[in-house]
């Protein structure tokens, strides 16, 4: 993806909404904004474009909810105003969707949540359940339980978190400026607008500025989730949130606020990740029949194609698949852990509830989570 009209073919999208655009100053959340908003993601949903929201706000609602006038400094009062204004924000999207008959869903994550592999794949099991239903997740930092050394920082980087998860193909960042400018248009009346660039280019760090009172991101971590996001294949799309019909003018291919491009396609970046960032915990020997389907098919591995299992891997961990003459094939994240692998190898899909009475996922390796070397 490396023109505007690739954006056109692009079918899953994180949208993150900052703190300035939300939030009527110190008002609470600007409800005719959000109202717009939805209008434009009704619209993409109808397209066929999945929607994960990363939507900022509930320090600020909870803030005008208590009375504060000032954002707190100290960790249990933002957890405490997280906790007030959470309960509005929700309900403001769920009200705001609902005129369109579209659900959301609630989705609080830490840091932990998607630095350990097993609650990586839970957390990433239940994003793809919600968009498999139609639901729109609003994902948001679980600022009620975090401390100072697990927080996110900012919701750019988690959103940026967000598109690696789920394997996003577009992170959008709507904010209060038209995008990224060669320097602080609010400083310099000369400024001019970056249109496109390569994510993750470091000249590009001289141009941003730093963000408001009321948010904890600027124009810098808007870069960094950009860089974050190309990890995975993704482009990042910065622009106005207050520009008209923003949302489907970016889905139309239109010159919006800033592109920045990914150096790599997804699957490059993919296989790359899962090759250089963790150990292989286990080996897989596989049938010929399961061989076949991964190599002409490029489908899941399930359980009935395993024939022997090696290691002592836990659920989460990166495995080697094997050809039954010992030849590597593939590699991916295994849904079950050696124990349970051993005793569902060989068996279908259908039987994994009765083996073991539950089923964590109907494949032993997703596609989405496996490469073939």
């Amino acid at each position: 993806m490396n023109t505007r009209h690739d954006i056109v073919h692009t079918r899953r999208w994180v949208v993150k909404i900052g703190s300035a655009l939300l939030t009527d100053t110190r008002e609470g959340l600007n409800q005719q904004a959000i109202a717009q908003w939805v209008d434009q993601m009704a619209v993409l949903r109808r397209q066929g474009i999945e929607l994960i929201m990363v939507s900022s706000g509930a320090v600020v609602e909870g803030m005008k909810r208590l009375g504060w006038q000032q954002r707190p400094g100290t960790v249990n009062q933002l957890q405490a105003a997280a906790a007030v204004g959470q309960m509005g924000l929700i309900q403001e999207y769920e009200s705001a969707f609902q005129r369109y008959d579209l659900h959301t869903a609630q989705v609080l994550l830490t840091h932990d949540d998607l630095a350990g592999r097993t609650r990586y794949l839970n957390a990433r099991s239940t994003l793809r359940t919600l968009l498999d239903l139609g639901v729109i997740p609003v994902v948001n930092e679980n600022d009620t339980v975090v401390v100072d050394e697990i927080r996110f920082g900012d919701n750019d980087t988690l959103a940026a978190m967000v598109v690696n998860l789920i394997e996003a193909d577009l992170l959008v960042i709507l904010t209060d400026q038209a995008g990224l400018y060669d320097k602080d248009p609010r400083q310099h009346g000369d400024a001019k607008l970056v249109r496109e660039a390569d994510a993750g280019d470091t000249t590009l760090a001289g141009m941003a500025s730093t963000g408001g009172s009321l948010g904890r991101g600027g124009m810098v971590t808007k870069l960094q989730a950009a860089a974050k996001a190309a990890r995975s294949g993704a482009a990042t799309v910065i622009a106005a949130g207050t520009e008209k019909d923003v949302l489907l003018r970016i889905a139309a291919g239109k010159e919006v606020g800033t592109v920045l491009w990914p150096a790599t396609n997804r699957i490059a970046a993919r296989k790359q990740w899962l090759a250089g960032q963790l150990q292989v915990s286990g080996r897989l020997t596989l049938d010929d029949g399961a061989v076949e389907v991964l190599r002409e098919d490029g489908r899941s591995l399930l359980a009935v194609g395993v024939t022997h299992v090696d290691g002592g891997f836990s659920r989460g961990e990166l495995v080697v698949c094997l050809d039954p003459n010992g030849q590597e094939v593939a590699r991916g994240l295994v849904n079950y852990s050696a124990n349970e692998t051993q005793r569902i190898a060989g068996h279908s899909s259908e039987s994994i509830k009765e083996i073991l009475g539950y089923v964590d996922e109907a494949e032993l390796i997703h596609r989405d989570n496996l490469v073939l070397v």
